[in-house]
């Protein structure tokens, strides 16, 4: 398989709630208006705490400093696995499963924190640019790894970019066991062709910028589940449109102009982290991913500024229990 380097360099940001009206311009001006942008990858993810951010130093150039924006301090690479043009059967797992023993595992094995960020296109894994070589020296043997610049892929080798970081010889450390939450929406993975974009802007900018409920408050950390979970996830990357929303939100959009996948799959929700989880720690990602890989069950994970998400297939979750040091965590016991 092949491993790209994407040619974006990254920031992950958090508007607060509260703040979110003085970013309506430039979030509207990056999701519509993209002759006025030179913004290729953007990403926003409402939760109940925050809207979470991720876009390229073009788009990030938009978000003005405030008191309302986080802004997290590294510079992020994304990776992306490309599975030598051979598509996969639809028998396969999908999502964050099919590269969670080959990428997320071996990059936890070397302290490399990982952010998540599945699409209906594609996962991509984003890394600190200072961890690159050990990224490189980890999956060179599992991958063939190119970066792209310019819309070209060029063959990477970890000598080109060593900065003396090899393979961490720490011993690894057990990650953490969070604490989970499983709200009881259905969600869809869909996708948009983006000439249609105008269509739906009303609706968009009305579930983004506008829509509110008493359930839309931060969930409590006791660890029981929800009624529902405030979630939506709209990403624009490289011209092609994810969004990710629960079935209330979809019932809102036309329903001739999204697509997604030709079982028509739902999904719920496994919210990872008590507390917010932070940017350090590592083995978050693998902890949830890689028994589902095991089980061949597909899942999408999309991380956010305080907290992780993971999407399983509505069918499989009831059936599934996530193992960590033989302590088993029911973060998978959805009701029927």
């Amino acid at each position: 398989m092949d491993l790209h380097i994407l040619d974006h360099r990254l920031r992950v940001t958090s508007i607060s709630k509260s703040g979110l009206v003085h970013f309506t311009h430039p979030l509207i001006k990056l999701i519509f208006l993209r002759n006025r942008t030179r913004c290729k990858f953007f990403s926003l993810t409402e939760t109940p705490e925050n809207y979470t951010v991720v876009l390229d130093e073009e788009g990030f150039k938009e978000l003005k400093p405030s008191e309302h924006l986080q802004v997290e301090s590294s510079i992020w690479l994304g990776l992306n696995v490309v599975s030598n043009g051979n598509a996969s059967s639809s028998s396969q797992a999908v999502g964050v499963t099919k590269i969670a023993k080959s990428v997320i595992a071996p990059l936890a094995q070397q302290h490399v924190s990982v952010f998540m960020l599945s699409t209906y296109q594609t996962d991509f894994i984003l890394v600190r640019e200072k961890d690159l070589s050990v990224v490189i020296n980890t999956l060179e043997e599992e991958f063939n790894i190119y970066r792209e610049v310019g819309g070209e892929s060029f063959p990477v080798h970890c000598q080109d970019v060593s900065n003396g970081l090899q393979k961490n010889g720490k011993e690894a450390i057990q990650p953490t066991v969070h604490p989970v939450l499983i709200p009881q929406n259905q969600f869809c993975v869909m996708s948009l062709d983006p000439d249609t974009l105008p269509s739906i802007a009303t609706t968009l900018i009305d579930v983004l910028f506008y829509s509110s409920s008493p359930k839309d408050d931060a969930p409590s950390s006791t660890g029981q589940d929800l009624d529902c979970i405030k979630f939506f996830s709209f990403s624009l990357i490289d011209g092609y449109i994810s969004l990710v929303m629960d079935t209330e939100a979809q019932r809102q959009f036309p329903a001739d102009l999204l697509f997604t996948s030709s079982s028509g799959e739902l999904w719920r929700m496994v919210r990872i982290g008590g507390q917010p989880l932070g940017f350090d720690e590592c083995g978050i990602v693998a902890q949830i991913s890689q028994p589902l890989a095991d089980s061949d069950i597909s899942a999408y994970y999309i991380s956010t500024f305080s907290f992780d998400h993971a999407l399983v297939t509505e069918y499989m979750s009831h059936k599934q229990r996530l193992t960590n040091d033989s302590t088993v965590l029911c973060v998978l016991r959805l009701q029927e």
